[in-house]
C-alpha cells in the first residue's frame, strides 16, 4: 500500500503517535495522527529509529494463491444453466416443468425449499439450473466478474414473440460471450407461430439450425411438458460440445448465488462449486467476510456431507453477509481466512475512500493511451427509434484501428437500472438523446459510476465522441444538476404567461438558473428560470420542502404532474490529468 496514516506506522513501529508527529514536524511536515504519509516519508521517518520498510501491494494480499490444475486430475461436470427471458413468456412454468421431470427426485409437489439454485438428474447426466429472477440478477452478478453460467437458455413465448426483455436478455449473454439455446413456449395456444419467432431471432443474430445456422432451438409446451425432454438433450449436447470439466480434488472454489438471514440459522448463502470439493468442517472466505461450514444442504433441503463442482449447495455458518457473485474459497485453515478477510476489508475500506475509476468521456483518452481501451461501448437510449438508428448509424462510423466503437445496446424509452446495470457490467458509456434516466436509475448511476451523456442535437453527441476519442475533448461547460422540481398546478397570469405552483422535491432552485421540462421521462423544453416566488414575495432561491411560483422564459405548455430539472453551467478547467475545477457560470 503505498500510503499508511500515522497511528497505523506508529503501532507497526511499537511507538506513540505524537513521538512520530514530533519527528515530522522537526521534518517539516505537518501531519495529524489520522493523516496519510506516503512511503519515502515513512521510510524517512523509520529509519530515525533504525527500522526498515517494506512496501507490500495490498491486492496481493489479498490474492489467495491457488495451484493450476494438471490435465489428469480434470473430470467431466455437469453444465450450469441461467433460464432467460420476458415477463409471461413461461419461465417459471418451464422450471416447473423441468422440476417435476427430475427422475431421481420424484417429487410431483415441486421443490421443498428455494435455494436459488437446483440440481436435475437425466439419464444422460446432471444440469444445474440458476433459478434467478431474469437477467437483472445476472447482470449485476457478471458485474462482478461472476462468470458462474456455461450456457443461457433463451425462453420465447410462440404467440408474442421477442419482446423487450428478450432484446435485453440476448444482449447479456452475447456481451458475457456466453452460447444461447432457445426454448420456443406455448406451442399448445391456437395462436402460436414459432416460424415467426424464428424470423424474429435470425434478425437478432440467432439464427436456427433447420435454417443453416448455429443456435439450437426447441419448441415446447410448459403447461403440457411437451418438448423439456428434447431441451434437457440440446442442454446436454451443447455441454459436451463446450467440454466442461473441473478438479475435484482440491480446495473447493465457486461463486455465491444470494445470501439471507435465516431466523435460527444466522447467515445462510447458496453457493454453486466451480472446482474442488466442499466438505462441514471446511474453513473459508467469501468476499470479504470469513467463515467455517457448519452444515450443506442440497437444493431439497437435505443435509449433506460434501459438494462437488457444479453443485449448488446451501451453506451455514458465515460470518458476515456476502453479495452475489463473490467468489467464494475454501482455505487450510480459520486462522489463514481471518488474515485474508482483515486484509480484503482493509482493501475495501482504502478503495472506497478512492474514487472507483470508470470510463467516462473525459478519461477516455487518457484510457486509451494507457491501454486500457481498445473498444468504447455505448448505450444509446433515444426518444423515438428513428433517432436511435441515426445516431447507432452515426457513432458505428466512427470506430478507427486504436478504439472500435462498439453499441452494445440501443433502444428507444427512459434509461432504467437494467441499462445502468449493462453499463456499469461493460464499462460503457450511456448516451441519452432527449430522453432522462428514471430516478432509480440516476440513483444507481451514481452509485456505480456510469457515464450518462444527455444531448438534443444529434450531431454533437458525434462531435463529442469524436473528440474524446481523438484527445480533444475540452470539456469548458458542464452542467450541474441543481435541483427538482414538480409542477403542482399552473395558474396564466395577464402580461406574464403561465406560472407553476411548485414543490422543490430536491437541491435549491435560484433565479435565472437553466431548466429543463420533463414530461413522461422527455424532455419537451428548455429554458431559464425568469421569475422565483414564495407566496407573493420575490425570492432569490428555494430549498428543498418547500413550495413556490416559477416563471419559465417563453414556456406556457406546463401540466401538473410535469418535472422540472435546474441546472447550472458550470466551467470545467482543463488540468493536465484531464479533471478540472468548476467555477459558476449560471
Amino acid at each position: 500500500m503505498e500510503n499508511i496514516s500515522v497511528s497505523d506506522l506508529a503501532k507497526k513501529m511499537n511507538l506513540k503517535p505524537s513521538e512520530l508527529i514530533g519527528k515530522l514536524m522537526k521534518l517539516g511536515v505537518m501531519a495529524t495522527m489520522n493523516q496519510k504519509i506516503d512511503s519515502d516519508t515513512a521510510t524517512i521517518l523509520a529509519e530515525e529509529y533504525n527500522c526498515k520498510v517494506h512496501v507490500v501491494s495490498l491486492y496481493d494480499e489479498t490474492v489467495i494463491e491457488k495451484a493450476d490444475d494438471k490435465p489428469e486430475d480434470l473430470i467431466h461436470r455437469s453444465p450450469i444453466v441461467t433460464v432467460m427471458g420476458h415477463v409471461d413468456h413461461g419461465k417459471t412454468k418451464l422450471l416447473d416443468a423441468i422440476r417435476k421431470t427430475d427422475v431421481v427426485a420424484g417429487e410431483f409437489g415441486g421443490i421443498t425449499q428455494h435455494i436459488g439454485a437446483y440440481q436435475v438428474e437425466t439419464p444422460k447426466g446432471k444440469i444445474t439450473f440458476l433459478d434467478t429472477p431474469g437477467h437483472e440478477a445476472f447482470t449485476k452478478m457478471r458485474a462482478r466478474g461472476a462468470q458462474v453460467t456455461d450456457i443461457v437458455v433463451l425462453v420465447v413465448a410462440a404467440n408474442d414473440g421477442v419482446m423487450p426483455q428478450t432484446r435485453e436478455a440476448i444482449d447479456h449473454a452475447k456481451a458475457a460471450k456466453l452460447p444461447i439455446i432457445v426454448a420456443i413456449n406455448k406451442i399448445d395456444l391456437p395462436e402460436a407461430n414459432p416460424d415467426l419467432v424464428k424470423t424474429q431471432l435470425s434478425e437478432l443474430g440467432l439464427i436456427p439450425e433447420d435454417w443453416g445456422g448455429t443456435t439450437q432451438m426447441c419448441e415446447i409446451s410448459a403447461l403440457q411438458k411437451k418438448g423439456i425432454a428434447e431441451l434437457l438433450d440440446a442442454i446436454l449436447l451443447q455441454a459436451e460440445i463446450l467440454e466442461l470439466t473441473a478438479n475435484f480434488d482440491r480446495h473447493a472454489e465457486g461463486k455465491v448465488i444470494e445470501s439471507r438471514i435465516d431466523q435460527g440459522r444466522g447467515i445462510v448463502a447458496t453457493v454453486i462449486v466451480e472446482r474442488g470439493t466442499l466438505k462441514i468442517g471446511d474453513s473459508f472466505v467469501a468476499g470479504i467476510f470469513p467463515g467455517k461450514v457448519r452444515a450443506l444442504f442440497n437444493d431439497h433441503g437435505e443435509r449433506i456431507e460434501e459438494a462437488g463442482p457444479s453443485t449448488p449447495v446451501e451453506v451455514v455458518g458465515f460470518e458476515g453477509m456476502p453479495n452475489a457473485g463473490d467468489p467464494f474459497e475454501a482455505v487450510d485453515d480459520e486462522k489463514f481466512a481471518r488474515e485474508i478477510s482483515a486484509k480484503r476489508q482493509e482493501l475495501k475500506k482504502y478503495e472506497e475512500a478512492k474514487n472507483v475509476k470508470k470510463v467516462t468521456l473525459d478519461n477516455l483518452y487518457s484510457t486509451i493511451q494507457q491501454g486500457d481501451v481498445q473498444e468504447l461501448k455505448v448505450i444509446i437510449k433515444a426518444d423515438v427509434q428513428g433517432s436511435v438508428e441515426a445516431l447507432k448509424g452515426l457513432l458505428e462510423k466512427l470506430s478507427t484501428p486504436e478504439v472500435r466503437l462498439n453499441v452494445i445496446r440501443s433502444a428507444a424509452g427512459a434509461i432504467t437500472e437494467d441499462d445502468v446495470n449493462l453499463a456499469s457490467a461493460s464499462d460503457a458509456i450511456i448516451i441519452a438523446f432527449n430522453v432522462r434516466p428514471t430516478p432509480k436509475a440516476k440513483a444507481l448511476a451514481d452509485q456505480e459510476k456510469v457515464d450518462i451523456r444527455k444531448y438534443n442535437i444529434i450531431y454533437r453527441a458525434e462531435e463529442e465522441i469524436r473528440k474524446a476519442m481523438e484527445g480533444l475533448l475540452a470539456p469548458e461547460f458542464k452542467e450541474e444538476e441543481s435541483a427538482k422540481v414538480e409542477v403542482r398546478e399552473t395558474f396564466k397570469v395577464p402580461k406574464i404567461g403561465v406560472i407553476a405552483g411548485c414543490f422543490v422535491l430536491e437541491g435549491t432552485v435560484k433565479r435565472n438558473a437553466k431548466v429543463r421540462v420533463i414530461r413522461d421521462s422527455i424532455e419537451i423544453y428548455s429554458g431559464a428560470v425568469t421569475s422565483l416566488k414564495r407566496f407573493k414575495d420575490d425570492a432569490r432561491e428555494v430549498a428543498a420542502g418547500f413550495e413556490c411560483g416559477i416563471g419559465i422564459d417563453g414556456c406556457s405548455d406546463l401540466k401538473a404532474g410535469d418535472i422540472l430539472e435546474v441546472y447550472n453551467m458550470v466551467e470545467v478547467a482543463r488540468t493536465l490529468s484531464g479533471s478540472g475545477n468548476g467555477r459558476d457560470k449560471a
